[in-house]
């Protein structure tokens, strides 16, 4: 799986109220309304910044707070590709790859907003275009990699009926 767009620069501790609102979250489950509210308290135009592809790049503690699922799933109908940061919150990272948003650990210290990047999640590799840069990350187990490549959790089950490690 290889994916390439534009670096969207977040900061630490960007937590799940910030990625979507609380005010949003109980109020619908319409994947696209939540998408349209994605980071707004952090920045009220990101929605409209952003290109379908691109990918949030962040640093520390990456989706903590609440377990819900609307914060992953608001980041990726909104069109986000995948997310990279130096920590991610376990729940958070755990629901990403159960909806299918695809996540990298790793400093992105070095990338600056709107960098042309590519992560090629098989290899382990993050090259940045823009900056004729390439790094290594550690690249996800096989049976997450095989979630991601069939869209989520439930779509895996619903080809496998089992975990097929």
């Amino acid at each position: 799986m290889v994916l390439k767009g534009k670096a969207r620069i977040l900061g630490d501790d960007i937590n799940t109220d910030y990625i979507i609102s609380g005010r949003y979250k109980f109020k619908t489950l319409d994947k696209k309304e939540l998408a349209s509210h994605l980071l707004e308290d952090l920045d009220p135009e990101f929605v409209k910044k952003i290109e379908p592809g691109d990918i949030i790049l962040a640093g520390k503690n990456f989706g903590c707070g609440s377990s819900r699922e609307q914060a992953p799933l608001a980041i990726q109908y909104a069109g986000i590709a995948a997310v990279c940061a130096q920590t991610f919150a376990r729940i958070f990272f755990r629901n990403s790859i159960n909806v299918g948003l695809p996540l990298v650990e790793y400093d992105t210290s070095a990338i600056k907003e709107g960098d042309e990047i590519e992560l090629d999640f098989s290899r382990g590799k993050l090259v940045n275009i823009t900056q004729k840069t390439e790094v290594t990350f550690k690249p996800l187990p096989k049976i997450m990699l095989a979630i991601l490549a069939e869209g989520g959790l439930v779509p895996y089950f619903q080809k496998h009926h089992q975990f097929q490690l």
